[in-house]
């Protein structure tokens, strides 16, 4: 019987279904939650005083650069950045995107360090789509320019910037921001801000909140942070905390000769990574990293690896 187009036809259907590849044909799988690696680094205001010592900016600019660019990270929060130092970290990272430096309380000196240093968040333009951003002073006039309150020794604020991820199209929040390093009643109410605000978001939209906190796990400003709804990173990772520091004054592990035994027995960290909503941690580090006795800040930067999942849908 001689064989009808018809039949070529449905043979010729079964063996593409036959094929390996042939569900790829039919269907793309959903794109993989890859993690995202955030930094969080207190890159150390650029002083006078440091060049004398060998700490100045010129002399530690490219190791910061080269610690920063060794963890591959897709966002990093910077706390105490000055014009020289946010043109050079342009440089060194053209291929990510710059928010939170521009500002009338910078434009008024175009040199040298003024009482205030900015948090700069960087974030990769392959990665991510800009969806929005933004910005506020901690005080009780949050949209004036370098504005304060509560008896704090320097201006204070909070930078945000919401993204998209390009692959997996979730929508999350990254805050930058870096308390009072003298008034503990400032250092409170300042976060109390930026938890109030955070909070204007559903419990179920991500958000990441990064920092120099000035404020070690015992500190009131933590539980703040905590009974907000917000997990800190490296806990979450290891749950045994972390016995150690990450301001030493430049001077690493010999920092710790200055301090009792009481206190190098708890968790002396200041800079932290936290998240809220669906975020899952899953690797968190202190980065200690020296190059012959020098180290790119005199605080040790932080990371987290965390999973960014869609908010959960409303049931109807």
């Amino acid at each position: 019987m001689k064989t009808t187009l018809r039949n070529l036809k449905s043979i010729l259907i079964a063996a593409l279904a036959a094929l390996p590849f042939a569900g790829s044909l039919a269907a793309a799988p959903a794109p993989e939650r890859a993690p995202h690696t955030v930094l969080s680094c207190n890159i150390r205001v650029a002083l006078p005083e440091d060049d004398a010592n060998g700490n100045g900016w010129a002399a530690r600019r490219d190791f910061c650069a080269e610690v920063i660019r060794s963890r591959n990270p897709d966002i990093v929060c910077m706390q105490e950045v000055l014009r020289v130092q946010d043109e050079d970290m342009r440089k060194f990272f053209p291929e990510y995107a710059f928010f939170g430096f521009a500002g009338p309380e910078m434009d008024a000196h175009t040199e040298g360090y003024h009482g205030i240093a900015k948090n700069v968040i960087m974030f990769s333009k392959k990665r991510y789509e800009f969806v929005s951003a933004g910005g506020y002073w901690l005080s009780e006039t949050p949209h004036l320019p370098g504005s304060s309150s509560w008896e704090t020794a320097r201006a204070r604020h909070a930078n945000w910037v919401r993204l998209k991820d390009r692959a997996t199209s979730v929508e999350f929040r990254v805050i930058d921001t870096h308390l009072d390093h003298k008034s503990q009643g400032a250092r409170v109410e300042q976060v109390k801000m930026i938890v109030a605000e955070s909070a204007f978001y559903p419990e179920a939209f991500p958000q990441l909140f990064a920092g120099d906190f000035n404020a070690h796990g015992d500190n009131p400003v933590y539980e703040i942070i905590r009974q907000a709804g917000w997990a800190d990173t490296y806990d979450a990772v290891h749950p045994a905390g972390y016995r150690g520091f990450t301001a030493h004054a430049f001077q690493g592990p010999e920092y710790a000769k200055k301090l009792t035994l009481a206190k190098l027995r708890k968790d002396l960290r200041i800079d932290h990574i936290f998240m809220r909503g669906p975020v899952a941690a899953a690797d968190a580090e202190v980065i200690t990293d020296s190059k012959d006795g020098k180290y790119p800040s005199d605080h040790y930067f932080v990371s987290a690896k965390v999973l960014i999942s869609a908010p959960a849908k409303a049931a109807k």
